[in-house]
C-alpha cells in the first residue's frame, strides 16, 4: 500500500492530494507535530517565504525522515530560482530523492506524472 504524507498551508498541496484521492486508493495523511510514522511513504510539501522549507515540515522530518522515500514540493514560478525549492533543500539536508516539483496546486499533467513516478518506482528506491 502506498502512503502519502503532506503539509499544506494555503490549500495548494491539499487540493493536489484531494485530486490524488479521486484517482488512487492510497493512504494520504496530513502531517502534524505528533505524527510518528510506522509506514514508509512519500512527502509532499510547499515552499514558503520565497524559498524556505516550512518549519512544520522540518519538525516532521526530524522525527520521520527515515520513513520518507521521496519528496515533492509545490511553489510559485514567480519566485524564479526559488520555485518549489523546498524539495531541493529537503533532499540536500535529509538525503532524500526529489520526486517532482509543481506549481501551486498542480495540473492534471502534474498529478499524472506524480502517479506515474510512484507507480513506476522511478525515484531510485
Amino acid at each position: 500500500m502506498t502512503w502519502i504524507y503532506y503539509d499544506s498551508k494555503t490549500g495548494n498541496v491539499e487540493r493536489f492530494v484531494n485530486r490524488l484521492k479521486e484517482h488512487r486508493n492510497w493512504n494520504i495523511q496530513k502531517i502534524d507535530d505528533s505524527l510518528q510514522l510506522i509506514h514508509p511513504g512519500h512527502l509532499i510539501t510547499y515552499t514558503t517565504g520565497i524559498g524556505e522549507v516550512p518549519a512544520s515540515t522540518l519538525r516532521f522530518l526530524e522525527v520521520n525522515s527515515s520513513f520518507i522515500e521521496t519528496v515533492t514540493s509545490s511553489g510559485n514560478r514567480n519566485w524564479g530560482a526559488n520555485f518549489a525549492v523546498a524539495a531541493t533543500k529537503i533532499s540536500q539536508e535529509f538525503k532524500l530523492p526529489v520526486l517532482m516539483q509543481f506549481e501551486l496546486s498542480g495540473t492534471m499533467t502534474d498529478l499524472q506524472k506524480f502517479i506515474d513516478n510512484i507507480e513506476g518506482n522511478i525515484y531510485g528506491n
